[in-house]
Formats: C-alpha cells, sequence, structure tokens
C-alpha cells in the first residue's frame, strides 16, 4: 500500500448557515491563493446567481489549497436537506470531513444528516465550532450536544476521539482554545494535516477513476470530477468507461485538470489520491468508473436517498401560453428535464400517460423551486401542480415520508406554534429554554404537513421564529391533513385589473395583484377570506356619466397587494389550481379556467 502525504482531501459538511462557504474563503485567502491586490468578493465558491442572491450553496464546488508543502483538495457542501444528494456522493471522494457547528445554534437537523452519512463511511471527522465571537455562544454545551449525536448516531471509539478546533470564519481566526479571539487560521490547517488520514492505495496497480461530480463548459463539454483511487492517468490515455448500468465503452482522456485554487489548471497527469476533472467524454456520468483496459473493475458507489415530494411540469396551456417564454413545447420541456436528472443525482423524472406532463420528484420543496426558477431564468415556460408527498407500501400499510423538525421561538409565541403543528399531525419530542428567552422545540411531523406550513409560521412568530426540517425516515399514514383553509379570488373574464374592479374585490380578502395587470378567466388573483372560492371581476371600469361629485374619484383606496414569491406560490395552490411559470411572470390560475365547467365538475363529484 502506498501513502501520499503530500495531499489531503476534505469535504466541509454543516447546517445551512453555520459559515462553511465563508471558511473557504478564508483558507483561500490565508493560504495565498489570490494577489494582494486582487479584488475578491464574499463567498467566492457560491459562484450561481441563484446561490448569491439567496445566500445558501445549491451546488458542491471544489478547490483546492497549499500548505506547508501539501495540498488540501476542499469540497464545499450545500446546508439544506434538499440538497443533501450532492452531499452524499462527494464523501466518497474524500479521506475526512470538517464538521462545522454553529457555537450559539449547536447541531441542527442538517448536522445529523450529514454526520451519519459520514459516519457511514467510515470517514475521519473534525469538529469545527464556529462563530465563537458571537453573542450568546455557548462552545462547551456545543460540544457536549455533538458528543451525544456522535454516539446517537452509533461512532465507534476512534470516531468518538474527535479532534476540536474553535474559529470564527468571519474574523479569519482559528485556535485549539475557546477563549482566544485573535490569530489565523493555521491551527485548522494544521489539525486538517496532522488528523486527516493520506490516502491509500496502490500507486502503479491498474488504473481506477471514481467520478462522483459533473460540471459543464461551453468550450469544452462536459467535465467528469473524479479522485483516481488506484494507479496513475495521463491525458490522452485510452480507457473503458464502466457506467451505473453495467454497460462498459471505449473512450479517450482528451484533457486532464487539477484544482488550484478556484481554477481549474491543465496538467499531464495524476495520480492516486488526486481529484482531477476529465474532459472529452460525452457520456460520462456520476457513478461511473474509468478503468485500465487490461483491468476491467468497476467501484462501487453510494445509494442515494430517494425522493419524497414530487409535482407535474406541464405545457402552458392558459390564454398567455407562448408570450412570455422562449421554450414552451413539450420536447423543450423533456429535454431540459432528463438532461436536470444527468447531474441532479437525487432527482427523478418520469413520462405520463399523457405527452404533455412530465412527473418531476426531488427531495423537498427548496429542491424542486430551485429547478423551477433556474428554468425560467433560461427562458422556458411551463405550468407545475401542487406539490404531493411520494407514500410506499409495505406488507399492506402505507408509510409516508416524516420530518425531523426543530424550531426556535421566543416563549409568547410557543402556543400558536404547538396548536398550527399538533393540526398537521405533528408529535412533540423535546423541548427546552435557550438564553435570551427563545425556546426550543423539536417535532416528528409527516412532511405533507409542512407544505404550505412555512409562511403561516412566520406569520404566527411575527417572523421571529426560525424553522428547520430533515427527512426522518417513513412511518404509517397518519390520516388527512387540513391544509389551506381558504378560497382564492377567482378572475371573471380576461382584461386588464383595474383600481375600480379591485376595489370591490378587495373586501372580499387578501389580494395578489394590482391596477393595470394582464388577467385571464379562471386566474386566481387573491386569496378569499371564507373556505369557498369566489369569482370576481377585476376588469371592472366605473361608468362615466356627467355627473361628478368632487372627490368621489379620489376615494378608491386600495390595500397594498401581496406578492407571492415562487415557493410561497407552490405552498399556496390547492389540488385543483396550477401554477404558470414565464421567465417574466408567475400567475396562478384554476386548472379548469371556465366558471360553468368548474361547477359542473363540482356537481359531479356530488
Amino acid at each position: 500500500m502506498d501513502k501520499r502525504n503530500d495531499i489531503r482531501n476534505i469535504a466541509i459538511i454543516a447546517h445551512v448557515d453555520h459559515g462553511k462557504t465563508t471558511l473557504v474563503d478564508e483558507m483561500l485567502k490565508q493560504s495565498g491563493t489570490f494577489r494582494i491586490n486582487e479584488q475578491v468578493q464574499e463567498r467566492v465558491m457560491d459562484s450561481n446567481d441563484l446561490e448569491r442572491e439567496r445566500g445558501i450553496t445549491i451546488l458542491s464546488k471544489n478547490t483546492a489549497v497549499h500548505y506547508k508543502g501539501t495540498k488540501i483538495n476542499i469540497v464545499d457542501t450545500p446546508g439544506h436537506a434538499d440538497f443533501g444528494g450532492e452531499v452524499e456522493r462527494i464523501l466518497m471522494m474524500v479521506d475526512g470531513v470538517l464538521l462545522l457547528v454553529d457555537a450559539f445554534e449547536g447541531c441542527m437537523p442538517q448536522t445529523r444528516f450529514v454526520l451519519k452519512k459520514a459516519l457511514a463511511l467510515k470517514k475521519k471527522v473534525i469538529v469545527v465550532v464556529n462563530k465563537i465571537d458571537r453573542p450568546g455562544a455557548r462552545p462547551a454545551e456545543v460540544i457536549d450536544e455533538v458528543l451525544d449525536l456522535f454516539i446517537e448516531l452509533g461512532a465507534d471509539e476512534d470516531q468518538l476521539d474527535f479532534p476540536i478546533v474553535y474559529a470564527s470564519a468571519k474574523d479569519g481566526y482559528s485556535s485549539l482554545d475557546s477563549s482566544v479571539r485573535e490569530g489565523d487560521m493555521r491551527p485548522l490547517l494544521d489539525s486538517i494535516i496532522e488528523n486527516i488520514d493520506p490516502p491509500e492505495g496502490d500507486m502503479n496497480g491498474p488504473l481506477q477513476i471514481r467520478f462522483s461530480s459533473l460540471d459543464y463548459d461551453d468550450y469544452i463539454g462536459r467535465i467528469g470530477i473524479g479522485r483516481v483511487e488506484r494507479g496513475k492517468v495521463k491525458h490522452g490515455q485510452q480507457v473503458v468507461l464502466c457506467h451505473m448500468d453495467g454497460s462498459k465503452n471505449n473512450v479517450r482522456i482528451a484533457k486532464l485538470y487539477q484544482f488550484e485554487g478556484l481554477k481549474r489548471v491543465e496538467t499531464d497527469e495524476a495520480k492516486l489520491g488526486d481529484i482531477i476533472c476529465v474532459s472529452g467524454i460525452a457520456d460520462i456520468n456520476i457513478g461511473a468508473t474509468a478503468c485500465d483496459p487490461d483491468c476491467i473493475e468497476p467501484l462501487p458507489f453510494v445509494k442515494i436517498d430517494e425522493p419524497t415530494i414530487s409535482m407535474n411540469f406541464m405545457v402552458n396551456d392558459s390564454p398567455f401560453a407562448g408570450q412570455e417564454g422562449k421554450f414552451v413545447t413539450s420536447r423543450n420541456i423533456r429535454d431540459r428535464l432528463f438532461k436536470e436528472v444527468e447531474t441532479n443525482v437525487s432527482m427523478r423524472v418520469e413520462e405520463t400517460e399523457s405527452t404533455d406532463t412530465f412527473k418531476v420528484s426531488g427531495r423537498g420543496e427548496l429542491h424542486l423551486s430551485i429547478l423551477i426558477e433556474t428554468m425560467r431564468r433560461q427562458g422556458y415556460e411551463f405550468q407545475v401542480s401542487r406539490p404531493k408527498v411520494i407514500l410506499k407500501k409495505e406488507n399492506g400499510k402505507v408509510l409516508e415520508p416524516m420530518e425531523l423538525l426543530i424550531v426556535e421561538v421566543p416563549e409568547n409565541y410557543v402556543g400558536a406554534v404547538m396548536e398550527k403543528i399538533g393540526s398537521r399531525k405533528g408529535e412533540l419530542e423535546n423541548m427546552g429554554a435557550r438564553d435570551g428567552g427563545t425556546t426550543h422545540l423539536e417535532f416528528k411531523i409527516p412532511a405533507r404537513g409542512l407544505i404550505g406550513y412555512r409562511s403561516e409560521f412566520l406569520t404566527d412568530t411575527n417572523g421571529n421564529g426560525i424553522m428547520n426540517q430533515v427527512f426522518a425516515g417513513y412511518e404509517e399514514y397518519k390520516g388527512d391533513i387540513q391544509t389551506r383553509d381558504r378560497g382564492s379570488i377567482i378572475s371573471h373574464e380576461t382584461g386588464e385589473s383595474t383600481a375600480y374592479g379591485l376595489f370591490n374585490a378587495q373586501d372580499r380578502g387578501r389580494l395578489f395583484i394590482g391596477p393595470g395587470v394582464p388577467v385571464y378567466e379562471g386566474m386566481i388573483v387573491g386569496e378569499c377570506a371564507k373556505s369557498e372560492d369566489v369569482t370576481c371581476n377585476v376588469c371592472k371600469k366605473k361608468q362615466m356619466t356627467n355627473t361628478r361629485a368632487a372627490g368621489s374619484d379620489d376615494a378608491l383606496r386600495l390595500v397594498p397587494h401581496s406578492v407571492l414569491s415562487l415557493e410561497q406560490s407552490m405552498e399556496f395552490i390547492k389540488d385543483d389550481e396550477l401554477l404558470e411559470v414565464t421567465p417574466v411572470s408567475l400567475r396562478l390560475r384554476k386548472k379548469i379556467l371556465s366558471k360553468e365547467l368548474r361547477m359542473k365538475q363540482q356537481f359531479k363529484k356530488k
């Protein structure tokens, strides 16, 4: 067995917003990756527009730093449970992980999820307690929580003896002592070199490369990102590509790259333990193995957890179809969805009986909403149905996905939160007080009970609550859940909304549009205060007569309308409603646009 002491491969895993990407920033800066006069933006690894807007990491990304003659390959991973598939496959590429935990928040749902995966793969863990400069930081208690979590997840004795580093990624220092408030990142980098095992294997054996990620470049096409598990590889080398389905084909590695800082640098050769990028293989997929033609031995790949929520993506058939989008046909939508599945390993796309409808399944609402937002920015126009959980049948019983929901709320909102979650079949599992008057609640709740709850939660807590959830397995079906108890305000005719029409409609409930907005019959323009749907003529104009009363025209005061985000729109719609998505607009509508046909349908159900 050969060892490569000049290299370390690590992934940074943590709950969302615990400081992974900021920590990578500091490691890059302090290792001399950037020029002294180079302007570097914050969270430099979040290169995608959506990531920068939302302040979250969506795709895992690779980088590398050099320290004391050792190259440290770093993989920055997402913190949201919805993108867990990114974390699961990336762990195959590394020998150890940095588990980041917020010094105030402690262990959160995603901390449990990512740690469970790392321990199952026998990865070495370094615990980094980040944000120790934060007011209310409690590093000693957080370490106890982490230790309890290790024990609960069945860690062995070696894994329980984990090294601990205290850090403030924002201020750029780390230390082995929790009371230190200055310095640099050297203690963390030293810990990585001392505690993470160097890659081991047969340096001179037949080649094996396992691909765990994909990238795309407009000039060189698809790029496979993987790790050399055995032997050496040279650019221009002929290899056999073994796919997950068992098929094999002969391919040539056109170009070979390694990561240096934020760049891909071309190289002639890579060997055991190197994380590399390969171009020139058109049909490369995640989980594939490149082998020496004389010794074809494909490597096993990690089993990715199954999706829990599905939606139907449909061709837009509204009266405004094709006016704002560039790609509108079923062939356009089909090609784009199947292209997504090639890189998004935890997503599934199925064709349905209708050629215009595709069933897309993912890890959660955020997972699907990121796909929808990405597609609309690329010029696609389509419709989506309400998200539905994926049920399973085992031994004659119907099982449904459950979520572990962790809520932090001020004490005076606890009653409202517990009442709402109770009505959605949530069960309280743990409760405790935090410093500063907040209460920590843990619930086990069906995944479908959380659809549409986030906006209600923010209203109930006046925006002061924090909620996080993570998939917690399947349990027996809990019965029906009453979610949205209010109807919709529906447009009566096609036209343009007027202040006069909206003024008469606003007494019925909350409006989603203002004056001067094009609407069509069957389009949802607001939420009704009552449980039934109402139809209003929001295009109604005031009759013009010769009689005038001073000030009567000025008396039309409209209440400011609510603008729903993409996630809020997805949560709002019922089973008989759709969300129309175009590059310019988000419109809510009824599946059956005609009022007469809707009434006939209701009559038939009775």
